[in-house]
């Protein structure tokens, strides 16, 4: 027996934080993302090897049906207890792919650099979810936590609308492919924010959350209806304004990037991560001497 599975990265364009009560998100699927390998096993065991985009293997280890059953943990090695975290819920929505097997050999494939953040976590939660016909949302949710927009990445091939409705994801499939994709980037700022972190600050910092969403939710209306870059930009733009009052923090621009020609927006937890850029003129010279190497165009990085 051998399966394979593929899950779709992700990014998110607006909505960050409020996502997580109720307001829309636009959220576009990368073309990057990860594969899940499944073959027969021994030894009532998972031998299991995860690989970056570069060949190296970032993460090795053998893990005993037992560990998975009693959800056990090791101090020593936060991956791995993620991991059998994970595998435990999975477990407890579906034990037959334990009680069934005499063991597995597992090898899980990046597409992209792991320190990209493009959701390691969410596309082997989908990919996991795939192989016992389960519910990704629900792996989640007893697992990671989140909003869940990342698990609706990893299964769309297309830009969608992302809100919860009563605590239940809610996606609309849309067509988002304005002409000018030609002047947004994506760079990568090498500073990894941890999601987890991210929310807790931001549950601490929230003030009137409902008046907050509203006016998310009509810039998204507003930035699908945009015609041209600069209604865009200055869409993009009031959206950062309001998120760095919620948060009590500098918009990623004000920080790094104060003498920029054009628009910067922080995608995801805020200061980690891929930014977006917005400019007229392809801004690549201007990143790389600021220290930032690795940008990407909207066809590069987007699938459609």
């Amino acid at each position: 027996m051998k399966k394979t599975f593929y899950s779709n990265g992700k990014l998110l364009i607006t909505g960050e934080y409020v996502v997580l009560d109720g307001a829309r998100a636009l959220a576009l699927p990368t073309k990057f993302g990860q594969n899940l390998t499944i073959k027969n096993g021994k030894n009532n065991q998972m031998d299991w090897k995860s690989f970056d985009k570069d060949g190296s293997i970032w993460f090795e280890d053998n893990i005993t049906f037992e560990s998975i059953i009693k959800k056990e943990s090791f101090s020593s090695d936060k991956i791995k207890t993620t991991l059998i975290e994970i595998l435990h819920e999975a477990y407890l929505l579906n034990p037959e792919f334990i009680e069934a097997s005499e063991g597995y050999t597992i090898t899980t494939e990046l597409t992209f650099p792991k320190l990209w953040g493009l959701g390691t976590s969410s596309t082997l939660i989908n990919n996991i979810a795939q192989w016992l016909d389960i519910d990704a949302f629900e792996l989640l949710r007893k697992s990671f936590g989140g909003s869940g927009y990342d698990i609706a990445c990893a299964q769309k091939d297309t830009p969608i609308l992302y809100w919860l409705q009563d605590d239940r994801p809610r996606i609309e499939e849309i067509v988002f492919n304005p002409d000018f994709t030609r002047n947004m980037y994506f760079v990568y700022l090498n500073r990894k924010q941890s999601s987890k972190a991210a929310i807790a600050s931001y549950y601490n910092k929230q003030n009137n959350i409902a008046e907050v969403s509203r006016k998310i939710d009509q810039i998204t209306e507003a930035l699908l209806k945009a015609e041209d870059l600069k209604t865009f930009a200055y869409l993009i733009e009031k959206h950062e304004m309001i998120l760095s009052d919620v948060l009590e923090m500098q918009t990623i621009q004000e920080t790094y990037f104060s003498d920029f020609k054009g628009v910067v927006k922080s995608l995801g937890a805020w200061g980690g991560d891929f930014v977006l850029a917005l400019s007229k003129n392809d801004p690549t010279d201007y990143f790389k001497e600021k220290g930032f190497p690795t940008i990407l165009t909207y066809d590069e990085m987007i699938l459609k």
